[in-house]
């Protein structure tokens, strides 16, 4: 049976529950031990993948298909571990389940209430990660803040826990924030202090406290929220603001938080952690200073979130070729206003991600456009790759009407379509292709260089594909399909052959980028962008040919 920290979150949120999480999981992981990580979300959603982004942020996908928290995209990045859709709980699915078995009679016709048979379940989802994993510590993140009224139900299982597993398999750690008061140079333990007697309250007594803070946390602060928390003072660990989330698990561990945790959950670690990889990645990232220049057209700009792992994969890819990423953020829907075309003039390569809906649409198109006639490095990501395949049908093959489907439902020449098996789909959640796929590489391509493989396996989340009837029509006019599936049936990835790297790939390949292994694609892609000079090109007159 598996040990559990439960990582709780108080005084505000976004306090970087989710990074600490996935840092302790890297500082554990760096002395041998197996690890898991799950976040408990308590909104009712079934999962995020019908919610905006505006509201959620990205969706991540896992290899086995399940859409869920940004969050899961942190701790796989950290620990370097595929996670599973036991991972990530939430409300919606312990209701659902809890009702069904309620219909179906499990409970023998007995009063069904949140304690036991919601706590229940929960305590049940928490240890399926241990049943589906050889993790010896699972780590478990609650969404949310304490005092919340949705997360009441989490708290309470995570305390019988503790009985359940036995005391001294369970460590609680509270992620808290100490707010600065600018008028006197302040910073104020009162809140964190209410948010512990929260907890306490309900029966939970916080083991370590992380204080997350804007300024340096004294001494003298960390004693006060010792004495007035009741834990011990080593585990007062503070974490002031950082220009380098990948720096997090090096100022854990060097304020002692691992050996707090390997002795207080008897680990029986038996080396010291490996840490030297990750803090020459660290240092790496904070040395390098020569800028390149990507631009980010999509819908969601004005939430960086949204694009969390395509941020991150081409920073991992930049820092590789000794670079320093500086991301454009552009709106495609000003694109289509004659907005913004000045932006691209001045990047190195631009980056088309993933979206649903038409708004912004013919901005993407514009955006391939630009990138195909100036020999601009572009990377497409899933609709990235199908607008690129619109413009080219659209301005190459000459079939001014072409569009997709998703967009135009009758339109004359659909490149991107739904394949005979998807037509009858209705529902809207989790009904795409979803998760891991193989994906076969056609030898001397781009992406079967950057590979360096015949076969390998991505992450999907769409529902719309290239339409086969235009196969031959594009290979006959430059396009080359360099992934397909094993069955010859679904393009995964097509590139222009006479550009130095215009390339889409139907899958996501940002959510297996990782901070010291750059995903193949983006590192080829910023290795086209840094050799790639805009000031070399004319001054662009583009929005007029709009």
């Amino acid at each position: 049976m598996p040990k559990y920290i439960f990582c709780t979150g108080g005084v505000v949120s976004s306090v970087g529950k989710g990074v600490t999480a996935a840092a302790i999981g890297r500082i554990l992981k760096a002395r041998g031990v197996k690890v898991a990580i799950q976040k408990l979300d308590p909104y009712l959603n079934v999962d995020p993948g019908t919610m905006s982004p505006y509201q959620h942020g990205e969706v991540f996908v896992t290899a086995d298909g399940a859409e869920t928290d940004l969050d899961l995209g942190h701790y796989e990045r950290f620990i370097d571990n595929d996670l599973d859709r036991t991972c990530n709980v939430t409300t919606g699915q312990i209701y659902s389940e809890v009702i069904n078995k309620e219909r179906r009679g499990d409970y023998l016709g007995g009063t069904i209430q949140v304690i036991p048979h919601i706590t229940n379940e929960i305590k049940r989802r928490i240890g399926l990660v241990g049943q589906n994993t050889d993790a010896d510590v699972v780590i478990v993140e609650v969404g949310g803040t304490v005092g919340d009224i949705e997360g009441q139900p989490f708290l309470e299982a995570l305390r019988q826990l503790r009985t359940d597993v036995g005391r001294d398999n369970t460590l609680y750690v509270h992620v808290t924030f100490l707010p600065h008061i600018g008028a006197t140079g302040e910073l104020k333990t009162k809140p964190t202090q209410h948010s512990v007697r929260e907890l306490r309250s309900i029966g939970i007594q916080p083991q370590v406290i992380v204080a997350r803070a804007d300024a340096p946390v004294s001494q003298d602060l960390q004693g006060k929220i010792a004495l007035f928390c009741d834990v011990d003072s080593r585990a007062v660990i503070p974490l002031e603001t950082t220009d380098n989330i990948y720096a997090v698990p090096l100022i854990l561990e060097d304020c002692g938080l691992g050996e707090y945790v390997v002795e207080k959950l008897q680990l029986g670690v038996q080396h010291a952690p490996e840490l030297s990889e990750w803090r020459e990645m660290v240092g790496q990232m904070r040395q390098v200073n020569t800028p390149v220049r990507i631009a980010i057209v999509g819908k969601y700009v004005e939430l960086h979130d949204a694009y969390m792992s395509v941020k991150e994969a081409l920073s991992h890819a930049a820092v590789y070729h000794n670079h320093k990423l500086e991301i454009e953020w552009i709106y495609s829907g000003d694109l289509e206003k004659g907005k913004g075309w000045n932006l691209l003039e001045q990047v190195n390569g631009i980056v088309v991600p993933g979206g649903f809906g038409d708004r912004g649409i013919e901005g993407k198109i514009l955006t391939a456009q630009f990138a195909r006639t100036r020999k601009v490095p572009y990377l497409g990501l899933c609709l990235g790759m199908q607008v690129m395949c619109v413009e080219f049908t659209r301005n190459v093959l000459g079939l001014e009407e072409a569009n997709s489907t998703e967009f135009e439902t009758s339109c004359k020449h659909p490149v991107i379509d739904l394949m005979p098996d998807q037509l009858h789909v209705s529902n809207m959640g989790g009904t795409m292709r979803l998760g891991s796929y193989p994906c076969v590489l056609t030898p001397g391509t781009k992406a079967a260089a950057a590979y360096q493989a015949e076969v390998v396996h991505e992450r999907h989340r769409h529902r719309f594909e290239f339409s086969n009837r235009y196969r031959e029509m594009f290979e006959a006019a430059g396009a080359c399909f360099s992934g397909i599936s094993p069955d010859g049936r679904l393009v995964e990835i097509t590139e222009l052959v006479d550009h130095p790297f215009m390339l889409g790939s139907q899958f996501h390949p940002e959510f297996l980028s990782r901070p010291n292994r750059p995903h193949p694609l983006f590192r080829d892609f910023i290795q086209a962008a840094t050799q790639f000079e805009p000031a070399d090109q004319p001054t662009l007159q583009f929005d007029a040919e709009i």
